[in-house]
């Protein structure tokens, strides 16, 4: 669009004063127009044709006549602003409307009529003005480009300052700053950064590849190198061009030539009144750096800074941390005979990534070994060095040879005494691997998992009582104990609840869904470590998470499908539900499930026959070999030398009337003496 503005008449100083109103306007470029709407006829002065670039020679008086001057999109938008206020009774109009020079340029016009009506209110002439309004125009657009590049930088600053806020470490604050969405919302080409330690930048971010600088990694704050002078000074320096950086720092400028860099901005990042870094900003273009950006650029070096000084703080405590986490979990795990052991520690997503997990593997008398995973309540310091005590105290109980129960409740005395409001959860395993028994204790925590060598894995439920802590606070110090057997090939699985916990999902699901990672994971135990933990990093946990699995060693035997052993104590009814449902679920999960009632009842009967007419517990073993012809064997065993006798329904009394039962609905049945004791056992054919 041309810019071009009317001629100004050239006139003396008039001696008449005030000075007439023609002159007024033609002096401030400025002409009137006359325009009768009867006739239809517009009379226009010179200084109004001037306007138009149009010679009075060339104007009839017809409004038509200008058409040539005023482009159709603008005589359209024109037409309709002064038919409407004649039409609506106005007295006046003003409008905007561009105008075509003889030499094709456009010029922006203003135009303002008054409307002069009769006693009836038709209008029948408008007077009024017409102006160059070119220079309204363009400083209106400078207004609006000022407008717009302050914005601009205003919306730099913000956007920024937001991405900022969600970064943590040093590490996140380099990512919002360097990666190309950053870089995007800087409008830099490139972005180094640089912190002080003892007198000395240390570069840890050099932007894009191929941008480092070789040797200058390290550099001293007093060397003659921009980022060591804003150190020094605290004030941001500005390099407007390529010369300026050639001039300026000519020992740095051959690493900087064949970059494509045309100015550069560093920016001291100062918090609490001290230098902690410096950052440089890259531009492909030159640039004045006039004093609104400087203001921009500024501001941002000081959100930065207060960004970087909180992300160092929060690396320094996360180092704090990290390291009292580890000196409270064991510095490595006892080699463990006829066992392969693996243990894993990842750390919270929040607080200060650090938690009250714990593991151990603990070596007992008589060849026997204690496994145990906990969780004390919290995210802190405090939970991890209670943790780190509990523990301890923990491993001393059981290396003293204390029964399982014995151990967790000394345990749940010692944490209620230190006088605290955290509570404990935990899971003990006392093994004998040499003979595959194992004995479990839990306090409030979830239940461990048993993969079979076959592959089934299936959920223990182990008798529980309350968190530590919380148990000896009321009273409640008897901790029921869980026998299982483990066979060659098992492994146990033993977690907290940050392995399974899933926002918004039911615990019990997680279970499940280990569980089924678990039977589809590798044999060897330090590989399923890390395929378990790889699965647990993918969901959206934010708890801290332990994990021990431990596998028995030994041949397992080849030519069975899957075997249960379970020991059950007298007076324990939760002992006996617990069988009753590892029993419904081994034998439905060895496809016996069209006989699983019959197995269930018969087993059931002969539970109760051992605990109510024995003084001892009540041994289950369920066993399914792998053969053309598949046989499941349930044996009972107890220490009682007395053997059973099956009574028909006609004699007196009901007792063993259960063995009537056992003999309609298994196949085969008998009884064998073991040792002091015997063993009532029975088979079920499973095709």
């Amino acid at each position: 669009m041309a810019d071009r503005g009317p001629k100004r008449p050239t006139v003396s100083v008039p001696d008449d004063w005030p000075a007439h109103p023609d002159l007024t306007l033609a002096l401030n470029g400025m002409g009137g127009f006359d325009w009768d709407l009867d006739s239809g006829l517009m009379h226009m002065d010179p200084p109004a044709l001037e306007v138009f670039d149009m010679p009075p020679a060339e104007y009839d008086n017809r409004p038509e006549t200008l058409g040539c001057r005023v482009p159709p999109t603008e005589s359209a938008r024109l037409d309709a602003v002064v038919a409407a206020a004649l039409k609506d009774g106005s007295h006046s109009y003003g409008a905007y409307f561009r105008i075509r020079l003889r030499d094709g340029g456009l010029r922006w016009t203003h135009t303002q009529g008054s409307i002069r009506r009769d006693e009836s209110g038709r209008p029948r002439r408008i007077i009024g003005v017409v102006r160059d309004a070119s220079d309204e125009y363009t400083q209106a657009a400078e207004r609006v480009a000022v407008d717009e590049e302050r914005r601009r930088h205003t919306s730099v600053v913000e956007r920024t300052t937001a991405a900022l806020a969600h970064a943590r470490t040093v590490r996140d604050v380099i990512a919002v700053l360097a990666d190309e969405q950053g870089l995007s919302r800087l409008g830099a080409e490139n972005v180094i950064l640089g912190l002080v330690e003892a007198g000395r930048i240390r570069l840890v971010s050099e932007g894009k590849a191929g941008s480092f600088v070789p040797d200058h990694e390290l550099t001293r704050v007093g060397d003659e190198f921009p980022m060591s002078e804003v150190v020094r000074t605290l004030t941001p320096r500005y390099l407007r061009s390529r010369a300026e950086f050639a001039r300026d720092y000519p020992d740095l400028w051959p690493a900087i030539e064949p970059l494509d860099v045309g100015s550069a901005a560093y920016l001291p990042l100062i918090a609490q009144g001290r230098p902690i870094g410096v950052i440089g900003l890259f531009y492909r273009r030159e640039s004045e750096f006039r004093d609104q950006e400087r203001n921009v650029l500024v501001a941002l070096g000081s959100s930065i800074a207060q960004s970087l000084a909180r992300a160092m703080l929060y690396d320094q405590e996360h180092d704090l941390a990290a390291g009292l986490q580890q000196a409270m979990l064991p510095r490595r795990i006892p080699g463990v005979p006829d066992a392969q052991v693996a243990v894993r520690y990842r750390s919270a997503r929040l607080g200060r990534d650090i938690g009250g997990d714990w593991y151990d593997v603990i070596p007992l008398p008589n060849g026997r070994v204690a496994a145990v995973v906990g969780d004390v309540q919290g995210h802190d310091t405090q939970a991890a060095a209670l943790m780190g005590q509990l523990r301890i105290v923990l491993r001393a109980y059981a290396a003293e040879g204390h029964a399982p129960a014995t151990v967790m409740a000394r345990a749940s005395a010692f944490l209620n005494e230190l006088d605290t409001d955290r509570f404990a959860t935990c899971v003990y395993v006392d093994a004998d691997l040499s003979t595959g028994a194992a004995r479990f204790v839990r306090a409030g925590h979830i239940d461990p998992l048993l993969r079979h060598s076959e592959g089934i894995c299936r959920r223990l439920p182990v008798a529980g009582g309350l968190p530590l802590g919380i148990s000896s606070e009321f009273k409640r110090l008897d901790y029921p104990v869980t026998t299982i057997h483990l066979a060659a090939g098992d492994t146990l699985v033993l977690c907290t609840d940050g392995l399974v916990e899933q926002p918004g999902a039911d615990l019990d699901d997680g279970l499940r869904q280990l569980a089924r990672e678990v039977r589809e994971g590798p044999q060897d135990v330090q590989q399923l470590a890390e395929r378990l933990c790889e699965s647990a990093a993918e969901r959206s946990g934010e708890d801290d998470m332990a994990l021990l699995l431990l596998r028995r060693l030994g041949a397992p035997e080849h030519d069975i499908a899957g075997r249960f052993r379970q020991h059950i104590a007298p007076a324990d009814p939760q002992g006996l539900s617990a069988a009753r449902h590892m029993i419904r679920a081994a034998v439905r999960a060895w496809g016996a499930r069209e006989r699983s009632e019959e197995i269930e009842l018969v087993a059931d009967e002969l539970i109760t026959n051992a605990l109510l007419h024995t003084d001892g517990e009540a041994v289950v073993n369920i066993r399914m070999p792998h053969s053309v012809q598949r046989r499941l064997r349930l044996e009972v065993e107890d220490n009682s030398s007395s053997l059973p006798r099956r009574r028909e329904p006609g004699e007196a009394g009901v007792s063993g009337r259960g063995l009537l039962l056992v003999d309609r609905l298994a196949d085969v049945w008998g009884v064998e003496p073991r040792g002091g004791g015997k063993c009532v056992w029975c088979e079920f054919n499973c095709p």
